[in-house]
């Protein structure tokens, strides 16, 4: 008898405000599915507007899915969630998004969004979270990415930036799932 592997987890940052017809929640759903397609778990915030997206994506193909909510928004995670993880604040939730997430995937977003970026890409260039892949959906954040980097890349230093870029671009949810599998077949 084979020994299955544990499915990965992929932990999803975006917007809450996009709707059903506007072309960002489209496209998350769309990462949602390509996800579950390559056998992974989606985990989002689990509210509304690209963490339904992802989630709905998901669910559709045949996935699993969880959300990491918080009493703090007073809000339930959106019906395309399998499994609600609730803890208290926003800052509890952060972490625990981090935590639960073998790869991240950060879409169009605000400064929520920004937050969960920048707070794993420090992990990565600390070396906290090493090897687990953060990208980008799309160029909403190369503006962002690249101020930032020149920066990181203006002066020696040992940190991850510095040595290796720590983010990848990808050009759509199917490129997204596919650098997801890549990495993961390497290890």
């Amino acid at each position: 008898m084979t020994k299955r592997a544990a499915a990965r987890v992929v932990t999803v940052f975006g917007s809450s405000r996009p709707h059903e017809d506007d072309s960002v929640y489209v496209e998350a759903r769309a990462l949602g599915a390509a996800l579950a397609a390559k056998g992974f778990i989606a985990c989002t915030g689990g509210y509304g507007g690209l963490m339904e997206a992802v989630s709905r994506g998901a669910k559709e193909a045949g996935g699993r899915t969880l959300a990491v909510t918080a009493e703090f928004f007073s809000t339930k995670a959106n019906r395309w969630v399998d499994e609600e993880i609730r803890v208290k604040t926003w800052q509890d939730r952060l972490f625990e998004l981090i935590r639960r997430g073998h790869g991240y995937v950060a879409c169009t977003g605000g400064t929520g969004t920004l937050v969960e970026l920048a707070v794993v890409w420090e992990m990565r260039n600390k070396r906290v979270i090493n090897k687990k892949p953060l990208i980008v959906l799309g160029e909403f954040w190369q503006p962002v990415i690249e101020r930032v980097r020149e920066v990181e890349t203006a002066h020696h230093s040992a940190w991850g930036e510095a040595a290796e870029r720590l983010i990848e671009t990808a050009s759509s949810p199917a490129a997204a799932a596919e650098i997801l599998s890549m990495h993961f077949a390497i290890q």
